[in-house]
């Protein structure tokens, strides 16, 4: 499951994902999220751009009035920048982790670069990690004499698990990721094959619209990244 970082300790994977406003080119973030193990962080952002029909369909989230709405009920956002830096921080906190996500090189890690170079976080989100993976490539790989007919995540949990799980929550996602992972078992080698930074993505054009007052994060930071209070600890000392 893990690929050897020093030759010695295992190596530290995040299974991430985004939720956002559409599919296109111009789409924006409106929930991020990031698990590993029992570490756990889960984040909202107003988007500057309208949410597409589809997406909102799909995901349940509605903005109204400058306010974030999931399933009809209101949620915590922040900014943009905020939500980066707190997963950036969470990434550091583990160590120049492996950031995992399905489908994630071809959409979520596009986004991702965007939106890291627009606020110049990009330096240090590729400081605090050791490359990402995704799991869409490798899982064709892994499974290609399983000629399944569809590879996207859901299926896969319920064809390898007999497992359906809520779709299109970002949080939901990665803890079904993380599931799937333990499931697939990778080996090293395949993993190394499927490793990628920011660099190696295509970016997509920027997104000129303005972005509404938010709330501050950091008064919420503890309720929203479920750690371990004896990690917490070690990361304040280090």
């Amino acid at each position: 499951m893990q690929k050897p970082d020093d030759g010695s300790s295992p190596q530290t994977l995040v299974f991430f994902d985004l939720e956002t406003t559409g599919l296109g080119q111009s789409c924006e973030i409106v929930q991020l999220a990031a698990v590993s193990g029992s570490h756990s962080l889960n984040l909202y952002v107003i988007p500057r751009c309208q949410m597409q029909r589809g997406a909102a369909k799909v995901t349940g989230f509605r903005v109204r009035r400058q306010r974030l709405y999931l399933h009809r009920q209101l949620v915590l956002t922040n900014s943009l920048r905020e939500v980066l830096v707190s997963f950036i921080a969470f990434l550091q906190m583990l160590r120049r982790p492996l950031v995992v996500g399905h489908n994630i090189r071809r959409f979520d890690c596009l986004l991702l670069a965007r939106a890291l170079d627009e606020l110049d976080l990009r330096a240090k989100f590729e400081s605090s990690v050791s490359g990402c993976v995704d799991t869409l490539p490798l899982a064709r790989e892994m499974l290609k004499e399983r000629r399944l007919q569809s590879f996207r995540q859901e299926n896969l949990l319920r064809e390898l698990l007999g497992v359906n799980y809520k779709a299109h929550d970002a949080l939901e996602d990665v803890r079904a990721l993380q599931t799937l992972y333990s499931v697939l078992q990778p080996t090293p080698e395949l993993i190394s094959r499927h490793t990628f930074s920011l660099n190696t993505v295509e970016k997509k054009p920027a997104v000129s619209c303005k972005q509404p007052g938010q709330s501050s994060l950091w008064q919420h930071f503890r309720q929203t990244v479920e750690v371990p209070e004896g990690k917490a600890e070690e990361h304040e000392r280090s």
